[in-house]
């Protein structure tokens, strides 16, 4: 029987683990046999080496069994799930989820936190006053039976060994990894009891996904595990060229949601909510059409008050704003010169969010929920020398550095871009 120090070497040089060896690996890391530094070595020796099919099935189906999978098959209605790869001022599972759940599809979902540049679903949760991510098992089943939607994170039951390599990846510079990050979707989301998966799937600079033929094979890897793990699952690959909407930073984002359940808000976040909501209904069996539906009659913005008082939180914000943490101050970032938008660097315009606070450099890094950015342009606008091209929101720290990398991020140039479309592919 190898060592964990055997094993490691072994991929560091090529060569293919066995299942048993994988399934060892895995148990003995979620049962804290297998320190943190040999694993940060082993997901070092798969960044740069990868996973076979033959290790990729077994790796997955290793993290998913590694705690308790959650059983839901007793609760009638189909049990569906989305899940992004992540992006900057992508705030979508918010105002999805009741979206989805109102039209009488039940959404089990189970979050994570901020990884590098992007922002976590928890973190924006866990922004409105008094809001419990850190509901139990029980808890959670309880709650989809009842209102159709529960909004956790993972619980020490479920999928232990991605809990913890989760927060090792993010810094260890390991997080950019098809293998790593496809085993580590799919196990927590095969776990959460669903009978489909909808991914969303993001290509750009602001998204670990750079190019499209990127996306496109971290897609079809999930797509590929979720099918095979008898779970329809649909991909869709979305631009992450710009950030997604206005507001970047968590109780920002929140605000930005409510106005998007509440059927205003800004035009991308609509459409990339309906969208994936459309392709979770068809899978739910449900008319697509019930999505937009349900935010024109308030029963979306209705269920998201109902899932806020359910797990603690004051729901009051959905009908008063200003009960969301703020920041003290709000700041401009000029534009130097006048032109066209050209180009942005998304990835640096949520670093300027994460140095403000609204993300971590470090595991045990605290959050600020109330600052953040507020974009005052987008692709393509025309803007002059001294107009405000984004709002910084801050509480005495990182405004300078913030503004370095807004001048990094933003690119004024002599011509408009040409600017892709929101949604670029279906796989599934």
């Amino acid at each position: 029987m190898k060592t964990t120090a055997e094993l490691i070497a072994d991929k560091r040089n090529g060569g293919v683990l066995s299942e048993e060896d994988i399934r060892r690996l895995i148990s003995g890391y979620a049962r804290g046999d297998v320190p943190d530094y040999q694993m940060a070595a082993m997901a070092m020796a798969i960044y740069f080496r990868g996973l076979s099919p033959e290790e990729l099935g077994p790796w997955t189906d290793a993290m998913l069994h590694s705690g308790r999978v959650i059983d839901l098959s007793h609760l009638p209605d189909r049990k569906v799930d989305k899940h992004s790869t992540g992006g900057v001022g992508d705030k979508i599972s918010l105002p999805l989820a009741p979206v989805v759940g109102a039209c009488g599809v039940r959404v089990p979902m189970i979050s994570g936190r901020g990884l590098g540049h992007t922002g976590g679903t928890l973190d924006k949760l866990e922004s409105i006053p008094g809001f419990s991510t850190d509901l139990s098992v029980q808890s959670y089943i309880d709650q989809v039976a009842s209102l159709g939607v529960a909004l956790i994170g993972q619980t020490a039951e479920v999928c232990p060994a991605d809990k913890r390599l989760y927060a090792l990846r993010d810094v260890t510079a390991t997080v950019e990894s098809i293998p790593l990050i496809s085993s580590s979707i799919m196990s927590k989301k095969l776990a959460e009891g669903i009978d489909a998966l909808v991914l969303d799937v993001k290509v750009g600079s602001g998204a670990f996904m750079k190019t499209v033929e990127d996306a496109r094979l971290l897609a079809e890897t999930m797509v590929a595990i979720g099918e095979r793990m008898g779970k329809k699952t649909v991909a869709l690959l979305t631009s992450m060229e710009q950030p997604l909407g206005r507001m970047i930073g968590n109780a920002l984002e929140v605000r930005e949601s409510i106005e998007i359940l509440r059927d205003e808000g800004p035009d991308d976040v609509r459409a990339l909510t309906l969208a994936l909501a459309e392709v979770m209904l068809e899978l739910g069996e449900v008319d697509p059409r019930g999505a937009a539906s349900a935010l024109a009659d308030g029963s979306a913005l209705e269920l998201f008050g109902r899932i806020i008082e359910a797990q603690g939180g004051d729901r009051r914000v959905c009908d008063d704003l200003s009960r969301l943490p703020s920041a003290k101050h709000r700041v401009p970032y000029i534009a130097k010169t006048s032109g066209y938008v050209s180009a942005m660097d998304t990835r640096r315009v949520g670093l300027a969010a994460c140095v403000l606070g609204a993300g971590r450099a470090r595991t045990d890094d605290v959050i600020d929920p109330g600052v953040g950015l507020e974009m005052a342009c987008r692709l393509g606008d025309q803007v002059e020398a001294g107009q405000p091209l984004a709002w910084i929101y801050h509480n005495d720290a990182g405004v300078d550095a913030a503004q370095v990398h807004l001048d990094s991020g933003i690119t004024i140039g002599e011509s408009a871009p040409d600017v892709s479309g929101l949604i670029l592919e279906r796989i599934g």
